[in-house]
């Protein structure tokens, strides 16, 4: 559902974490990194995806992938989540849309018969000049560590 591809660079980006530090694009120069939009904290799917890469945390690090999680909740939420759930990656509130708009993973979804508009749950794999190198449009999100593990 992006508009973005593999081989495009990812969009410039600020954004400020559970911890009201500010991310940006710049921060992860001449890092790869692993980005991650998700619709909302505390949810199955959501939380399955998150510790599925808590718990990938590691390997991705050795690897030498950050990892940087993005939705629409306000950072108390995302707070509370990371807290709950002991993620040790940052966690964007993109309140305003920012980042997902950029990222192209905003649009018209399907659930149970209703059609509204929402984020697509979508990962992308960005290399250490900023070039995406794969995309996943429907993450396995129970296995999604070691989804990215088998690409990388």
């Amino acid at each position: 559902m992006t508009g973005l591809k593999i081989g495009d660079r990812i969009p410039d980006f600020r954004g400020t974490d559970q911890d009201g530090k500010e991310w940006t694009n710049q921060s992860f120069e001449g890092k790869k990194l692993v980005i991650y939009f998700y619709p909302k904290d505390n949810t199955p799917a959501c939380t399955n995806q998150a510790c599925s890469l808590r718990d990938s945390y590691q390997e991705l690090k050795e690897k030498g992938y950050s990892i940087l999680g993005v939705s629409m909740d306000t950072e108390k939420m995302h707070t509370r989540f990371s807290e709950k759930f002991s993620l040790p990656f940052p966690l964007i509130a993109d309140t305003e849309r920012k980042m997902i708009d950029a990222f192209k993973v905003w649009g018209l979804k399907k659930f149970m018969g209703r059609e509204y508009d929402g984020i697509h749950r979508t990962t992308f794999i960005v290399n250490e000049k900023g070039v995406i190198t794969h995309i996943i449009e429907k993450p396995n999100t129970k296995n999604h560590g070691e989804e990215i593990l088998n690409l990388i």
